[in-house]
């Protein structure tokens, strides 16, 4: 067990291969308890899988989830419009247009799914979010359990921007809650001011979950949105600098920008000015004052490619919990981890708005509970059959392979 704990997660495949060697390994494997230790061994769950959501104009994305490791994902649901809006803590959220709308979240690696419906509440845009409702649970292997989803939107006809949360324990939304008025004012001054039409319209991109706060952005000068859930009330901060991100200033970064959960759970804010990515995070000082605090700035001009001269990178997502930024530029889209500076080439070039990352934890234990519910499922059939060429892997390297793992790991 010891040295299985060792083997990367992000290469999920040693696991099964070890998995069929014999009897007493695939018993250590399997066992609920190991998950657990592996889980806590590595502390993040990799990345599995891409998808992403594009603004509004430019349409809907290809319904898939895009796999960056051999893991055998369950296929994405079979629904004829679906919108991808979330990935957090295993599940993915999606707004399905299949005759009224609705949700529908699912667990990639179990191949679990629940509908939900809409609050009721008139879109003319929006964004939501998807997390674990279990207390005090570390997020390091959610399957299964409670969750909410938390709904924001800029409202059709009126412009006002409401939020509300559905709980899966109650099966059923909270009353939606309006910003107030008031928390706009200077950000719909500012906009006037530059010539702009305002409405508040909310960022169709990924937002982060803090404690009882989701956090959202605006489209204009990117203000940022807090809902608490807990209270049902909605609030207003500005974003770190007002100069760098207005569209009118900097057309080409003006909507690019992303927010995370820091280190220190704090709520971070990134984005490309120039050729550097700037970092942010929103501290609380002694006197329980809140403000922006820049953390630090990295020159991409040498380690991200760019297909032309013209061509400049910008922000279009993290991956919390393991220090990862997505950057896109013509060349492609890159990772770049924040803590080596290691970038890597995860998709060809695109059209990316607000990527969405699917991490979790992929055992054997896992799909084997699955398969004695759904032994005879196409999907897992499937799943089987694509692993095939692992099977044939001989005890003795994978012996060899295991202990090299456990050897380079001190």
């Amino acid at each position: 067990a010891e040295i299985f704990l060792r083997l990367p997660p992000d290469e999920p495949e040693h696991l099964f291969r070890a998995a069929l060697v014999c009897k007493p390994w695939l018993r250590v494997l399997r066992d609920p308890s190991f998950r657990r230790r592996y889980s806590v061994f590595h502390r993040a769950p990799p990345l599995l899988g891409l998808l992403h959501r594009l603004q509004v104009f430019e349409g809907d994305p290809a319904a898939r989830l895009a796999p960056t490791t051999a893991a055998p994902l369950s296929p994405y649901p079979d629904l004829s419009r679906t919108r991808p809006l979330d990935c957090r803590h295993g599940r993915v959220l999606l707004h399905v247009g299949v005759g009224a709308w609705h949700f529908v979240v699912w667990d990639p690696v179990t191949g679990e799914q629940h509908r939900l419906p809409e609050p009721g509440i008139p879109w003319l845009i929006y964004t939501a979010a998807v997390f674990c409702a279990v207390p005090g649970c570390d997020h390091l292997d959610c399957h299964g359990g409670p969750f909410r989803v938390v709904f924001l939107v800029t409202e059709d006809c009126t412009d006002l921007v409401k939020a509300a949360v559905y709980s899966s324990e109650t099966g059923a939304w909270s009353t939606p809650v309006t910003m107030d008025a008031g928390c706009d004012v200077q950000h719909r001054r500012d906009a006037i001011a530059a010539g702009f039409y305002y409405t508040p319209y909310v960022q169709p991109r990924r937002g982060a979950v803090i404690g009882d706060e989701a956090y959202f952005t605006l489209r204009w000068g990117n203000p940022v949105v807090k809902y608490n859930w807990s209270k049902n009330r909605i609030s207003m901060i500005d974003p770190p600098t007002k100069d760098v991100y207005k569209p009118g200033v900097r057309k080409e970064y003006g909507n690019h920008v992303a927010l995370m959960v820091m280190e220190d759970s704090s709520l971070g804010f990134a984005c490309v000015e120039g050729s550097s990515l700037h970092l942010w995070s929103r501290k609380v000082n002694a006197q329980g004052d809140a403000g922006w605090v820049h953390c630090r700035a990295i020159l991409l001009e040498s380690v991200i490619p760019v297909a032309s001269s013209d061509d400049k990178p910008f922000v279009v997502g993290c991956a919390e919990g393991v220090g990862v930024i997505f950057v896109s530029t013509g060349a492609g889209l890159f990772t770049i981890k924040l803590d080596s500076g290691l970038v890597k080439k995860v998709a060809e070039s695109g059209v990316y708005f607000s990527v969405l990352p699917y991490m979790s934890f992929y055992t054997p234990g896992m799909v084997l509970a699955l398969a004695s519910c759904l032994l005879f499922c196409d999907f897992f059939i499937e799943s089987i059959c694509s692993l095939n060429g692992w099977f044939m892997v001989c005890e003795q390297l994978l012996v060899r392979q295991a202990l090299y793992v456990l050897r380079t790991s001190y």
